[in-house]
């Protein structure tokens, strides 16, 4: 009985050994893997040059629209005061009174 007990627990000690080994390798595999990638993507850029259109980019067209609703200012104190085509000229009153009836 105790040839046995013995002779499973050296199968346990060398099956978990090689398990471990196996990882191990899998890991650093895995590993090399990820930094080539890496240095690939940071090496490389994407190859092309920068971008110049505005496509995608709000901010970069709307200073360039075509057909814009309204003058440029002339002075400093109209531009101040001038809101944006997407303003409201009159401020927004609610309607008073009773909302249940």
């Amino acid at each position: 009985m105790e040839l046995s007990q013995a002779a499973g627990g050296g199968a346990y000690f060398f099956a978990k050994r090689q398990i471990n080994a196996d990882r191990q390798a899998k890991l650093e595999a895995h590993r090399k893997k990820k930094q080539m990638i890496e240095s690939l993507e940071y090496d490389q850029g994407n190859g092309s040059p920068a971008r110049t259109d505005s496509a995608g980019s709000p901010s970069q067209e709307a200073s360039s629209d075509p057909a814009p609703t309204r003058h440029a200012p002339e002075t400093e104190a109209q531009r101040v005061g001038e809101k944006s085509k997407y303003e409201s000229s009159t401020v927004y009153r609610s309607p008073k009174g009773d909302r249940f009836s």
